[in-house]
C-alpha cells in the first residue's frame, strides 16, 4: 500500500464523440443523438462567445472602458455558466461534450475576431452578431428537440440560452445608441 499517485497514465478512448449510449430517461437514441450534435454545436459557440467576450475586456478602450469592461465580464460569467449546463445536459443525455477548444474551433459558427485590437464599436458589433447566430441556431434547435419529445433540451435551450442572449443583447446595443438621436 502507498500513497504515491499512480502517474502519466494513459488509456484508450471509452466512448467516441458524436455517439451517444443508453440512458433511462425515456428519450430515444434518435433523439439523444440530434440533441447531443446541436447541443454540442451551441456549447462550441458559447465556448467561443465567453473567450469573445473576455477578448473585449482586456481591450477595452476610450470614455465607456471602465463600465464595458466591468459589463463585458458579467456577461462572459454568464456564458461560462451556460458553458456548464449545456456541457452537462449533452452527458446526461449519453453523449460527449465538446471540451478541448481546438475542437471547438472546427466547430462553431462563431466567425474568428482579428488578432488585435477593434474599436469599442467595431467590439459591440461584433459581438452582436455573435449573438445573432447563435440565438437563430438555439432557436431552430429547440423547436426541432421539443418536435423530438426531448423537453429537457427545448427548457434548456429556451429559459437559459435564449433569455441570456437577449438579455445581453439589450444591454450590447444600448451602448450602440447615440443618445442624442434616441430622442
Amino acid at each position: 500500500m502507498t500513497s504515491q499517485p499512480h502517474l502519466h497514465q494513459h488509456g484508450p478512448e471509452i466512448q467516441e464523440f458524436g455517439t451517444v449510449v443508453q440512458m433511462p430517461i425515456a428519450l430515444s437514441h434518435d433523439a439523444r443523438q440530434y440533441a447531443c450534435q446541436r447541443l454540442n454545436r451551441v456549447l462550441a459557440d458559447t465556448q467561443f462567445l465567453y473567450a469573445l467576450y473576455k477578448k473585449c475586456h482586456w481591450g477595452m478602450r476610450g470614455a465607456t472602458a471602465y463600465q464595458l469592461h466591468l459589463l463585458f465580464d458579467k456577461h462572459a460569467q454568464e456564458q461560462l455558466d451556460l458553458v456548464d449546463a449545456l456541457a452537462e445536459r449533452v452527458q446526461s443525455l449519453g453523449g460527449v461534450a465538446v471540451g478541448d477548444p481546438r475542437h471547438a474551433a472546427g466547430i462553431t459558427g462563431v466567425p474568428r475576431p482579428p488578432d488585435g485590437s477593434e474599436s469599442t464599436r467595431s467590439m459591440l458589433s461584433r459581438l452582436l452578431d455573435a449573438h445573432e447566430g447563435i440565438l437563430a441556431d438555439v432557436r431552430d434547435a429547440a423547436r426541432r428537440t421539443a418536435e423530438l419529445g426531448d423537453e429537457g433540451t427545448q427548457d434548456l435551450l429556451v429559459s437559459q440560452v435564449v433569455r441570456t442572449g437577449e438579455a445581453q443583447v439589450w444591454f450590447l446595443a444600448a451602448h450602440l445608441t447615440d443618445p442624442e438621436t434616441a430622442r
